[in-house]
């Protein structure tokens, strides 16, 4: 799986001449006295890291210094000031014209600058496809997709396409449907309508919870195997983690989910060693369905399941025969 989260810092030298005022302080104090816009454990951080120098040479923060010396500072950014920031990232462009974007998300890919992933993220990517994503609120996404969930999701190129969009969204008018792969073999068909809200005391999960948002989902089994089967899912709603949430609430987890089930042993050989590979939930936004914002006319796009996922599905297939 590639690895969107780089760290490609921008360099800002800053040469400097040590004052008399600081002669005979440490380098860290200095350095707060003389770059008062920087923390003192920012500076601390770049001396550690080998991104200061004094009179040509890396020392460490106790150095003292003296009138006349010269220091060096390589100035870095701060993850979160490399947020949106354009990066080079290749997107796989379903779809493009004026008004919006559809995007065939990889696994792996996070949508959104945050928290533990400030870089790397499809927003960046979407920054350097169109820099006049810059002028509208999030670069355009709408809705999003988890990390190691694959699949399509739109992206508004304009403010009045986003407004509209997200008012199609807010109404359940886009379509979204969604492949799964869930341990277990449902008897049938069916519906999940249980709100969902954040953990009591897990706080990065989501669940079940009285008192949570309304997520309505609806799936339809595609196919069974031997211990696992192939749903396709629907939204009325959009909550964080629904569709992984409400199989989990069911008794059904999501194969492969690394937050909210395990992989399942219940296996031959052959698959528990495709279980270990695989590394995502079995998860792929397959079609979305919505109406134009400038034309009015219903539109719809479709996207297979990745290789992964269709190598999953062909492993599943193979061990149900068995």
């Amino acid at each position: 799986m590639t690895d969107y989260n780089r760290n490609d810092p921008q360099l800002q030298p800053i040469q400097l001449e040590i004052p008399g005022a600081c002669s005979g302080l440490r380098l860290d104090q200095a350095l707060s006295n003389l770059l008062p816009e920087y923390s003192r454990s920012r500076l601390q951080n770049w001396i550690k890291e080998g991104h200061v120098s004094l009179n040509g040479e890396l020392v460490s923060t106790r150095q003292i210094v003296w009138e006349g010396d010269l220091a060096e500072v390589r100035t870095q950014l701060a993850a979160e000031e490399l947020a949106f920031h354009p990066e080079d990232i290749a997107l796989d462009i379903v779809h493009e014209d004026d008004a919006l974007l559809v995007i065939n998300k990889p696994a792996g890919l996070v949508v959104h600058p945050g928290s533990g992933n400030w870089q790397g993220t499809m927003l960046n990517a979407l920054l350097h496809h169109s820099p006049r994503l810059a002028g509208v609120p999030r670069a355009g996404i709408v809705h999003r997709l988890d990390k190691d969930t694959s699949g399509l999701l739109v992206v508004a190129k304009t403010l009045t396409a986003q407004t509209d969009l997200v008012r199609q969204l807010q109404a359940h008018t886009v379509k979204r449907e969604y492949l799964a792969v869930i341990q277990g073999r449902p008897e049938r068909d069916g519906s999940v309508d249980a709100p969902i809200g954040r953990h009591p005391s897990q706080r990065t999960k989501m669940t079940v919870i009285s008192g949570g948002k309304p997520a309505v989902t609806h799936f339809v089994v595609e196919e069974w195997f031997a211990h696992h089967s192939l749903v396709r899912c629907q939204l009325e709603t959009g909550r964080t983690h629904q569709i992984r949430v409400h199989m989990l609430h069911i008794g059904h987890p999501m194969f492969g989910d690394p937050v909210y089930a395990g992989k399942g042993m219940n296996t031959t050989p052959a698959l528990r060693e495709m279980m270990r590979k695989f590394k995502r939930q079995a998860l792929h936004a397959t079609r979305l369905g919505l109406i134009h914002p400038e034309s009015g006319n219903a539109m719809e796009w479709r996207a297979e399941v990745p290789d992964d996922m269709a190598q999953l599905l062909a492993q599943l297939r193979s061990n149900a025969e068995e």
